[in-house]
Formats: structure tokens, sequence, C-alpha cells
């Protein structure tokens, strides 16, 4: 088993002060357990700290001796510089004499772990206290008690029923699944008869142990674990905050599970335009201005919802987004699905939360090492209503969660903590090597930043997270479909979604140089072939938002009709244009709605599902009904339309 190693940076600009106390550390470690591998190092000034502190991703706390006199050295500059670069890290000051009741407050202010006295040169105590607190993050409650209780190899009795794996253990049918899962995997999936696993739906034990640590790791008030997906994460958020008819400003082309989440809580949503990239088919953020105007024209509004970063990695400049709508007293929620890695390290901080947003929603186990469907919420409300919003958390999860689901959010919080920086540090490393080869095979061209903004968010802070790759493959002689397919069949790549005439990868702290270097090997063999690029076809133009007629929740609930999408000549149904969608029609990858319950059909909206479905195979399109072979949508009658209240234009 790989042993960690943990790097405790000791800075002091007093040369024999620094060299007596790095000796004294190091000698208090000898003889003593140590399984956290500590090592002491040294820095003389507060720039050769930070550098340390950037470049070491093994550096786990710092401990700056105060000077009295601050002209010679105020660590309390160097403390506020360390916890902004990594906030994750453990911070001690090594203070001479008493401290003064102000300058407690100052240090308290600073989050700082605790205090040394020089005079005293405790070092086993000292020893001891770092080795305490290192022990105190990177304990996993949760997953600590799972393994506890699967060693004590109870008989079981109770759900679920595959009894720890007897009933595949042995078995001539499904022992080979069995084999294939592992022991561990039937022994950990246990259930809420077990009291020393605590309950998801009312943790009082482990479970909320762990979810404090998430918090404190994260940078939230309060944090809960999510087994049902961000999909459900946000619509708990909205019946939280939402009563039916409170209006919701939203992203038109926000994730499917907030529009499911507009129809569960019966909201009134003000749909914001997004920018959109046509040369590539990509959805952009909403322009500020747009959002700024929704805000100063709703205040009456409650909620706004953003996704930050988008599939493709662009993400807003939050804080004066946030701060606007907060003066207004529109709480601020954000899907932070893709970059749940943010906090860890500085190129992609601020956070939503450190943006100052009331609530976000991460995909733990996207871009962190958490099992699927794995995912938190965390909550920096000041007018937060715990109870509210544990009836519906209640509402939306399992009486039966996946424990090992749980683990694996304590396990990823505790790498994220642990070794976070240095793990995201290769992955930028690894994104800025991938980005220049690519381009260097003259054939595919990493998109920058500059390439995916659309003209109207040129000048909005808008940002890209470097861990998302967005390739044009138009001179590689290649449909996207037959570039996939030979990724996938000759050099077993698959990658993460598609346009027209894009593909994009997704590089997380599991991306290893040798992926890369396959990766590479394949781009450059299909770009030697020298194929005569050819005009790729071009799926009709993504439309904007049409007009809402009803609220999304009273054209869902209709019973409805079905329609044909195309006529008995195989074109767009004239029958269908004007009529009013009761469902979500969302073409996934990358679920966001074309269609949404309430909205009137247009026949740009046709010809775009009709095109997608046509160009683009790998495209599934939720929502879409078919008769035969026959594809249809659920439309209000005209019946149930005159029964219903219109929307004020």
């Amino acid at each position: 088993m790989v042993k960690p190693v943990s790097k405790i940076l000791v800075v002091s600009v007093d040369a024999l002060q620094l060299r007596s106390t790095l000796r004294g550390l190091s000698a208090a470690t000898r003889g003593e357990a140590n399984p956290f591998g500590i090592k002491f190092l040294g820095a003389a000034s507060r720039q050769e700290a930070l550098e340390l502190l950037h470049v070491d991703g093994e550096v786990q706390a710092l401990m700056a001796a105060h000077a009295t006199d601050r002209a010679t050295f105020d660590a309390r500059n160097l403390i506020r510089a360390a916890r902004a670069l990594r906030p994750e890290l453990d911070l001690y000051v090594i203070q001479s004499g008493m401290p003064d009741h102000t300058a407690t407050e100052h240090w308290l202010a600073d989050q700082v772990e605790g205090f040394f006295h020089a005079d005293e040169r405790d070092y086993r105590g000292w020893w001891r206290v770092v080795q305490a607190q290192l022990q105190k993050k990177s304990r996993t409650p949760f997953y600590d008690a799972l393994k506890e209780y699967v060693a004590m190899a109870n008989d079981s009795w109770h759900t679920p029923g595959h009894s720890s794996g007897d009933s595949l253990r042995g078995s001539p049918w499904v022992d080979d699944f069995h084999s294939f899962m592992g022991d561990n995997a039937f022994r950990a999936d246990l259930s809420v008869s077990v009291d020393m696993l605590d309950s998801l739906l009312d943790p009082k034990g482990v479970i909320d142990e762990a979810q404090a640590l998430a918090a404190q790791a994260f940078g939230a008030k309060r944090t809960y674990f999510a087994t049902n997906g961000t999909s459900t994460a946000n619509k708990v958020i909205f019946q939280t905050l939402l009563t039916p008819g409170d209006k919701l400003l939203l992203d038109r082309n926000c994730h499917k599970s907030v529009h499911h989440g507009v129809v569960l809580a019966g909201a009134y949503p003000v749909y914001l335009t997004s920018s959109i990239n046509r040369r590539y088919g990509l959805f952009g953020p909403v322009p500020k201005a747009v959002i700024f105007a929704a805000i100063e024209n709703n205040p009456d509004a409650k909620a706004l919802i953003l996704t930050s970063c988008t599939y493709d990695g662009l993400r807003y400049d939050l804080a004066p987004i946030i701060a606007a709508a907060h003066v207004r007293g529109i709480k601020v929620i954000i899907d932070e699905a893709w970059f749940a890695h943010a906090r860890f390290h500085p190129a992609f901080r601020p956070t939503a939360l450190e943006s100052g947003a009331d609530y976000a929603t991460q995909s733990t186990h996207k871009v962190l090492s958490a099992l699927s469907q794995s995912s938190m919420i965390h909550v920096n409300d000041p007018d937060f209503d715990a109870h509210s919003f544990r009836e519906n958390f209640n509402m939306h999860t399992s009486t039966s969660p996946q424990y090992t689901m749980i683990a694996s959010l304590d396990v990823g919080r505790r790498q994220a903590v642990m070794e976070g920086y240095r793990l995201l540090s290769r992955t930028l490393d690894l994104a800025a090597e991938l980005r220049q080869e690519i381009n260097a095979t003259g054939v595919f061209r990493v998109l920058e930043l500059g390439d995916l903004l659309s003209d109207e968010i040129q000048h909005d802070g808008v940002q890209l997270d470097p861990t998302k790759i967005t390739i044009d493959i138009s001179k590689s002689g290649l449909t996207v479909e037959e570039f996939q397919q030979e990724l996938f069949d000759k050099y077993h790549v698959q990658v993460e979604k598609s346009t027209f005439n894009t593909v994009s990868l997704l590089l997380t702290i599991g991306t290893t140089r040798a992926k890369v270097i396959r990766l590479l090997d394949a781009l450059q063999r299909i770009a030697a072939t020298k194929r005569v690029p050819r005009k790729l076809y071009r799926v009709p133009e993504i439309t904007c938002a049409t007009e809402l007629h009803f609220l999304p929740r009273d054209a869902y609930y209709c019973n409805g009709e079905l329609m044909a999408m195309i006529d008995d000549d195989e074109q767009p149904n004239p029958a269908l244009i004007g009529r009013v969608c009761a469902d979500q029609i969302v073409p996934y990858p990358p679920g966001i709605p074309a269609l949404v319950p309430g909205q009137v059909i247009t026949m740009e909206n046709l010809r775009f599902l009709l095109g997608l479905m046509k160009s683009h195979k790998r495209t599934d399109m939720h929502g879409v009904v078919y008769d035969g072979y026959l594809p249809c949508i659920r439309v209000v009658t005209q019946t149930e339309a005159k029964s219903l209240t219109r929307l004020p234009i």
C-alpha cells in the first residue's frame, strides 16, 4: 500500500530560530508512529513560503513564526495569502510572548488552527498537535464505520435480499456476477437496519460527521450527501425555496433537472436566453446584461439559477451577478455539476460559494473520486430553513440509499482535501501538454476561450476551465460519428460528448500521462492519413426559447394528446405549429431541453429536432414518443388549453 507524505512548512525570518525549530521537530518524529509520513521543511521569507506552497502539493500545513516587530515579519499577511492560495491547509502561528486580546481575535478571524509558544520549544507537543489535526482532517467517519461493520462478519437477517452476497455466491447462474463485483461490494451493501451506520434521511452519527467535514472542505455552512445525483439535488432546493406561482429566473439552457424542478415546484419561470456559438453548435453563459435586466425587471423573483461551469467549461464571473441578485432579495443557486474540484486549486477559484452563492450543487462523481450518482448540496443561505429542506430532501431520497455511494463521498472529500491540489496541478499540466500536442497535428485544433465565446459575452469576464478540452475535427475528413467510432474501435478511446464538428474531452484527477500518450498516438495516426476535408452536415441552428403560454406544471399535468412530428410526406408536421408542448423534449447529451411544458411549438423548434434526430445518431431524444416508427410529441389539447390560465406576455 502506498503511504502518504505530509510536509509541514515552517516559516521564520530568524535563521537561528528556523534551524533550531526544524531540528527539534524532526527529532520529535523519531521513534514515533508516523502514519501520515510527516516531514518538516523550512522557508526564510514570505515569498519563499508561497512559492513552496504553489509548487509542492504534499505540503499539508504551515507554521509561521510571528515577529513581535511587524516591520520584520508579519505572519498574518502570510497566513492570509496561504489561506487564499490553498484553503485546505492547516495554519499555525509560532508566537513569542503572550498575544493580546485584539491580536487573538485577528488570528481567529483568519481561521488559524492553533498557536505554539516559541520560548517553550515543546517540539514533541507541537508534533502531536500537527499529527492530531491531520488525523482529524483526513478522517472518513462513514467509510471507517462501514469497514468496521463489514469486518464484524455479522449474519444478515435484514435487507438487501442478496444477504451479503450469499444468494449469488456459488450459484451456477450468477456467481460470475459475484466474482466480477467482488465480495466487499455485497458485504458493504447494507440497509438502515444497521444503526451504527446512521441514516441518510435523519443523520445523527457518522453520516452527520462526514457531512460536517465536507462542509468545512468545500467552504459551506452545511453540506448534504445526495445519492440520486445532482439532478435530484436541484429539485430538492427548488421545492425548499419555491411555492406554486413563485417566480424563478433561470438560464433557458440549464440541465433538464432544473426544468423538472420548475414543474414539481409549480414555479413561474422567467427564461434567460443564453449565448449561442453557432459556428460550433455550443450553448454558452447568459450575457451579464440579460441577467442584470431580468433581476431589475423581476424584483418579485424568489431565486436565480445558473450553470457554472457549463458542459464545455465556461464559467461566469459570478460575484457581481450574485451581489445584484442579493440586493433584490433573490436567492442564488449555482449548478456546479461539472465544477466540484474548483475549491482545491486556485486556477479554478473563486467557487460559487466563495462568490456569495446561497446554494451550490455538485456532481462529486463527475470530476472527483465518488461513485456515479454521488453528489453534494452545499448551503450558505443565511435564511436557511433546515426543517423544510429536510422534508423536501426526504421526499426525493430513497429510504434504501446505497451505502457504498455515501462512503465514496466521504472518501472523495478526504482525497480532495489531502491531495486535491497536487492531483489538480498534475491534471492542469497534462491539459496544457495535450492542447499543445493536439494543435501540433495540424489537423485537429483545441478551441480556446475566444473561440468558444459568442460576441455578446466577450467582455463578461467569462473564464474557461482548462480541464474541459473541445477539439475542432473539421479538417480530419471524418464526420463526428466516424471519428468517434474510429477512436473507439481502433484505439479504445471513449470521449465525453460531441457536436457536428467538435468532440469534448474531460480531464480529471484520474487522468494519467499514459492515457494522454495513448490519446495523442491515436490522434496523430488519424491525422497522418491526410484525408481530404469534407463538408460536415450542420444541424439546424440551435433555436432560442419561444413563447411560454402556461405554467410548465399546468401543461405537464394535462392528459394531452400525441401528435406526429412529420406528415405523410415525411416533412415537419404543420399541424404541430402553434400547439403547446406538454413534455420536455431533451436532446441528450447535453440534457438541455429544446422544448419545455407550456412552450409554444414553432417550425424552427420542429426543424431543429428533426434535423438533430437525422444527423446525430448518438443523441437520445428524451420526451419523444414513437408510434411504431413515427416520432410524436405530447401536446396540450385544444379543450385543455381553454381551461388553463394564460401567462402574461
